[in-house]
């Protein structure tokens, strides 16, 4: 695992530059090392600013002279003192951006999780992992001790895990695409991140990564240990904040109903359902138009929309889908639970724009509740099948013969194994998210996901104004954003439209 948080100069190249300018060589290093200073230094700059700006006279770029003529201790000083006052908001105006370099998908979903950072993940529809390498948990007892034998199960680990990469392998020289044959890749493979986030919400992820039950997870544990001594030396009001947090390792919910649920079976839904929704979605949309654009109230603007004519009604709702901010369509929310594999759930992950829950890592999820892909299905099904039969008996194995607690056992996890999800979305959101996912040229599994809840919203009776809007944005827009991927389908869409013109 490599961590890096990019500055705003490339020091290596600054480096060169200052050698090759004719500065003594044994200058240069005093130099770099005095930049880096001064980066750091304008990072808490910049976050004294933001404190101070609600409490001083002046307007804000006096109030940044008067950060500026503060030494860096200073300024530190008052950010943690404004920060110890609970106003961490502050830490907003820092935004760190980071290398992450042989991580597993555990990383990426915990990152993902917290819905206001920023990623870009390698994809596994185009890039073959057979070569990716893979993380080593240290195996732990029940109370957290390593285990005696810990290197032995370890070497049985990695024998099991490269016998995985074989039959990924296997998968592609039997034709199968890369985006089907990564369903049977372990949960410990290498991935590279580029992870974006303020400090406010990378505080937050240090903590839950190092003081919470996250922590139990070596591998988390470690990935937020190396961000917190990132901020030590370059954030360093962000360690502050998290060495005064209390460590909590229980989950008190669970706690509180483990003695109230025994049967923990589950099973994967057979589609994508839609548990709840904002009543009266077209008027309610309608009335926001109203509202914002008259400041009437909502009894009023209600009433207004009702009444006005069918006709009348379709254009509202169309032009405010054409609008550029789409703001009334924000107004309203659909909650979807979703099955789906976790091989996909990135696709679905990352729209940061909807609140999502998914499972925990541990305890582990049903290893034989799995996903099978339509090219697999029509001729390596049996070969697939066994795969997780036998990936669900090694799990077992661990856990019974050598007693390893939950969290080391996660890596077991594959791919296509299925989990569901529960997702709360606005209406603006939905509607982007399906232009995209909806489009012929996304993974099926999504595409499928995404046609589910479109459906889903054209069945209620209260929002047929609204599915309207929804659709690949061929169909809403008559626009394909693929270039010369395009599937073809905007070109039967503009011919049928312009054969209706033309016969009008």
């Amino acid at each position: 695992m490599k961590i890096e948080l990019l500055g705003a100069l490339d020091y290596n190249k600054l480096g060169d530059e200052l050698k090759n300018s004719g500065i003594d060589n044994n200058k240069v290093d005093t130099l770099i090392e005095k930049v880096k200073y001064l980066e750091k230094e304008a990072r808490i700059r910049n976050v004294s600013l933001a404190g101070r700006i609600s409490r001083f006279p002046g307007d804000v770029f006096e109030v940044l002279k008067l950060s500026e003529e503060k030494t860096l201790e200073q300024n530190l000083k008052y950010v943690n003192r404004v920060v110890n006052m609970g106003h961490e908001s502050i830490t907003d105006h820092d935004y760190c951006l980071f290398l992450i370099k042989d991580v597993s998908p555990l990383i990426e979903q915990t990152i993902i999780e917290e819905r206001l950072s920023s990623f870009t993940i390698k994809s596994r529809r185009e890039v073959d992992f057979s070569n990716a390498g893979y993380y080593v948990p240290t195996f732990h007892d029940e109370n957290g001790n390593v285990l005696k034998n810990n290197e032995v199960i370890q070497e049985e680990y990695k024998n099991y895990t490269e016998g995985l990469f074989k039959r990924y392998g296997e998968l592609l020289e039997l034709g199968i695409p890369k985006e089907d044959a990564r369903f049977v890749l372990p949960y410990s493979f290498n991935s590279n991140i580029i992870m974006g986030m303020d400090a406010h919400t990378l505080k937050d992820l240090i903590i839950k990564l190092t003081k919470t039950k996250y922590s139990k997870i070596g591998e988390l544990k470690e990935f937020g240990t190396k961000l917190n001594e990132i901020c030590k030396e370059r954030v360093p009001y962000v360690s502050d904040i998290v060495s005064k947090e209390n460590e909590n390792l229980e989950d008190d919910v669970q706690n509180i109903l483990d003695d109230h649920i025994t049967n923990k079976t589950y099973k994967i839904l057979n589609k994508t359902v839609l548990t709840a929704s904002t009543y009266d979605i077209d008027n309610k949309i309608i009335a926001s138009a109203i509202m914002r654009r008259y400041q009437f109230d909502y009894v009023k603007a209600l009433n207004i929309a009702r009444n006005l004519d069918v006709e009348t009604r379709k254009k509202i709702m169309k032009a405010i889908g054409n609008s550029r901010d789409k703001l009334e369509l924000t107004q309203v929310n659909f909650t979807f639970q979703v099955p789906i594999s976790l091989a996909i759930l990135p696709h679905l992950t990352r729209h940061r724009m909807h609140d999502l829950i998914t499972p925990d890592f541990s305890p582990n999820i049903d290893l034989l509740q799995y996903k099978i892909p339509p090219k697999i299905k029509d001729k390596y099904i049996s070969k697939y099948i066994q795969i997780f039969i036998d990936n669900e008996k090694m799990y077992q194995h661990f856990k019974n013969d050598y007693n390893i607690r939950e969290e080391d056992l996660v890596y077991f996890t594959l791919f296509g194994n299925m989990v569901n999800v529960e997702t709360t979305i606005n209406g603006k959101a939905l509607k982007h998210i399906l232009s995209l996912r909806e489009c012929n040229k996304a993974q099926w599994e999504i595409r499928y996901i995404a046609n589910e809840m479109h459906k889903n919203v054209q069945e209620l009776s209260d929002a047929e104004l609204y599915a309207s809007l929804l659709g690949p944005s061929c169909e809403t827009d008559l626009y394909c954003k693929e270039g010369k991927e395009c599937c073809g389908k905007i070109n039967a869409i503009l011919a049928k439209k312009m054969e209706k013109k033309y016969k009008m």
